[in-house]
């Protein structure tokens, strides 16, 4: 189980918690009527909420790495964007594929989870971001994998901000000979 599914982890036991205990609560027929009704609503919507998201996730298509790792095809995600799993020195981060980005632009969680320490790199470059400009540092990747696909010494940058998604910037993906929109699918090639 990787870093990003504990917190996903965390809500169902939670919401599991909410729905065993307003069962017991129901079943046990204390409380007013009204009170007991307004409960059993909120278990079928919070259970309704659960069944779609897992739905969804238990669904979601994942990447495809093909030919050896030539070949990328990364299907649409939710809200339209496309995302990506790449190991960066053997850690597992999560990307959203942007073509308006620049660079390979980690978030400080990131950077921590794959060795950097933020406290220690010099936040002398600025980016210019949707929520204005930002600083930023210059760092390199020791090994950035996408399945059979490695690269090594990629240059990248970690944001001084609160930026939750790391993004895959065309620095990165000027690595690959082509990259094309197939219908639902971002396909980069070797």
């Amino acid at each position: 189980m990787t870093e990003t599914e504990w917190p996903r982890l965390a809500y169902y036991i939670l919401l599991l918690v909410v729905i065993g205990g307003a069962m017991l609560f129901e079943l046990s027929g204390r409380g007013g009527r009204t009170l007991r009704q307004l409960l059993l609503w909120a278990v079928i919507f919070a259970g309704t909420a659960l069944a779609a998201d897992w739905w969804m996730t238990a669904n979601a298509p994942r990447q495809q790495v093909l030919e050896g790792g030539s070949r990328i095809e990364i299907p649409v995600g939710r809200g339209g964007h496309f995302h990506l799993e790449a190991l960066l020195n053997g850690t597992p981060v999560h990307f959203i594929v942007d073509t308006g980005a620049t660079s390979v632009a980690l978030s400080r969680d990131d950077a921590i989870r794959i060795g950097l320490d933020p406290a220690r790199l010099r936040f002398d470059g600025q980016a210019v971001t949707a929520n204005g400009r930002v600083g930023t540092a210059s760092v390199t990747i020791n090994e950035f994998a996408i399945g059979d696909a490695v690269d090594r010494d990629v240059r990248a940058v970690v944001i001084n901000s609160e930026l939750r998604d790391s993004l895959l910037g065309m620095s990165y993906l000027r690595r690959f000979a082509r990259v094309s929109f197939e219908g639902d699918l971002l396909v980069l090639e070797r």
